[in-house]
């Protein structure tokens, strides 16, 4: 990946700030190995470099005098620097003249997937007299915004996924119709099978849950740690993938069965609060956008979970409302959250996100989960919203 330097002095003229300050020492800041395109240059990194791009002007790099050439694929001057006198006095020269730059910073650590800079580092670019403010917005939109090529890979890949959940429910049904005994893992190998015919890739085997292990939002059926599925029991699926090919992104959906022919009023009740959540946070999102306005990633959290507390369910909450997608599940972008961090990056137009509100209890869980994607028409959802836990008899 090579950044637009153009594009960057834009995005810092729009944001007040002098200057994006990229660092790394070893690895320690993937942000800004990423973007400075250091993995397709192909050089070894073991020690520190900075890469400033101001408002306006050249870009200019500091580099280890062993390590010179590790910017040279990247526009701009460079000074080099051996000892940590050297070190020193190369910042000073770098940052002359600035006030606020960008790094891969969020304060108290609010939101540490930004946080990768770490603090001694911090200190010392305070220390020569410059303010060192967050880069999260920043990063998203050199790293979470897709373009149309990409936002079709991921309409795609969500197709394929609803066609697999949709297979995987009727396996279900089939085996217990026919009285063939069944497990979480038997269903997860079967849907493995589905995504390679879809020609889907993903980073782990789908979350098949039943009953209490849905109640664990993060369990995975294993060889060895797997449970039956009996008939009235819920079941959960969780599954995400993406088009086997260059510059595609993620689709991520979880759907609810029951096998058997009523679902219990304690489950359905939880079920409708869940897409209650769901369904406030697209609001808020929609709607912002309508009215021309700015949302960022703990409002829409706030409105789905504002949904459950005042349904009575603010002790069955264990995680965040959504989180962005990219080439990576997970992706750089804002994610929907003032639960478990506080998000303050804005949802911008391009990018793609979850929402997955749930509920867990001792016994069973509940969730559901969309994607959204900011496209030119504006925030859409791209898949169908269930509202109500499928009988699969």
């Amino acid at each position: 990946m090579r950044l637009d330097i153009g594009a960057v002095q834009k995005a810092l003229a729009a944001d007040g700030l002098d200057a994006w300050l990229l660092y790394d020492f070893h690895g320690s800041n993937p942000v800004s190995y990423r973007l400075a395109g250091m993995a397709e240059a192909g050089h070894l990194a073991t020690r520190r470099w900075f890469y400033l791009i101001p408002r306006t002007g050249e870009p200019q790099a500091l580099v280890h005098a062993i390590e010179r050439g590790n910017l040279d694929h990247l526009p701009g001057s460079k000074i080099v620097y051996a000892g940590r006198t050297q070190l020193q006095a190369g910042l000073t020269t770098l940052l002359k003249g600035l006030r606020r730059v960008a790094m891969e910073y969020s304060p108290n650590c609010a939101i540490p997937y930004v946080s990768r800079v770490d603090a001694g580092t911090i200190e010392l670019i305070r220390s020569l007299g410059v303010d060192v403010m967050s880069s999260g917005d920043l990063i998203q939109q050199f790293e979470a915004r897709w373009n149309d090529a990409a936002i079709a890979t991921h309409r795609t890949a969500s197709e394929k996924l609803h066609r697999i959940k949709d297979h995987a429910f009727e396996e279900i049904a089939r085996r217990l119709r026919d009285g063939v005994a069944t497990t979480e893992y038997d269903i997860q190998k079967k849907m493995v099978g589905w995504f390679k015919e879809e020609g889907l890739l993903s980073d782990s085997a789908p979350c098949v849950s039943a009953m209490e292990n849905a109640g664990n939002p993060h369990y995975l059926a294993t060889a060895t740690d797997h449970r039956v599925i009996r008939k009235d029991e819920l079941v959960l699926l969780d599954l995400w993938g993406k088009l086997e090919q260059t510059g595609s992104v993620f689709a991520d959906i979880t759907w609810m069965g029951f096998t058997g022919p009523s679902v219990p009023d304690r489950m359905t009740k939880a079920f409708g609060a869940v897409c209650g959540a769901r369904d406030a946070a697209v609001e808020a999102v929609q709607g912002a956008a309508k009215a021309g306005r700015e949302v960022r990633g703990f409002e829409a959290d706030q409105a789905a979970r504002q949904v459950l507390i005042d349904a009575g369910y603010e002790d069955a909450i264990l995680h965040r409302t959504g989180h962005s997608l990219g080439e990576n599940v997970h992706g750089n972008g804002a994610h929907l959250d003032d639960y478990e961090t506080h998000d303050e990056r804005r949802l911008l137009p391009g990018s793609g996100f979850t929402i997955e509100p749930g509920l867990y209890f001792k016994d069973f869980g509940v969730r559901t989960e969309i994607n959204m994607v900011w496209a030119g028409g504006g925030p859409e959802v791209t898949g169908p919203r269930q509202k109500a836990i499928l009988s699969l008899v």
